[in-house]
């Protein structure tokens, strides 16, 4: 059993806390709530980053303390919505929201997952009918093999997983959200993710 505090309880937050508690994990989804955040992180031994990637830097950057020393688990992209509200442009071309985070938050390793994908896979990837990849982007090795034991949690077999490399390739699978809206808009939200097939 680990101690995970996930920070965002809306539907992704909400989706993964649950998931992961039903997988024998201690887990605390905390809101905005003055402080929830810190003391969530203090004690968990893994963070996962649910919130809107929009504010992601400066609310996490503000936990420097707290997250020392944790593995930082960013599910969420960076972006500027259009008139629908779905993504339109990214906050960080040439960059991404990982890597900011890795540079905001020197004494934590950050691994960003699960973000190419509608927030119903993130948790039930079997229930596709083709079999959906999920890449990992981190400079550190251990940290990625915890975030890989995770994921088997959440129903990931091994060979579905795409180690992609260090943090800085994290930029290529944020920048996939943007293949969402137009997917949403010609087929709904039915759950989807991107696949890389052999």
């Amino acid at each position: 059993m680990t101690t995970i505090a996930v920070l965002g309880n809306g539907r992704v937050g909400g989706n993964l806390a649950q998931a992961l508690t039903r997988a024998g994990h201690h887990v605390t989804a905390v809101d905005r709530a003055p402080g929830a955040a810190a003391d969530a992180a203090r004690s968990a031994r893994i963070v996962i980053n649910a919130t809107p990637g929009a504010g992601s830097l400066e609310r996490l950057a503000d936990l420097r303390t707290e997250l020392a020393g944790k593995i930082l688990v960013d599910v969420s992209n960076a972006t500027l919505d259009g008139p629908d509200g779905l993504p339109a442009d990214l906050i960080y071309p040439g960059s991404s929201l990982a890597e900011q985070l890795q540079e905001a938050l020197p004494g934590t390793r950050v691994v960003k997952t699960l973000n190419t994908m509608l927030f119903p896979v993130m948790t039930a990837p079997a229930a596709l009918a083709r079999t959906p990849t999920a890449f990992l982007s981190g400079d550190d090795p251990h940290a990625k093999q915890t975030v890989r034991e995770l994921l088997a949690d959440l129903g990931w077999q091994q060979e579905w997983i795409t180690d992609l490399g260090g943090i800085e390739t994290a930029r290529a699978t944020e920048a996939a959200v943007l293949f969402v809206p137009h997917v949403i808009r010609t087929s709904g939200f039915t759950p989807f993710a991107l696949s890389i097939s052999r």
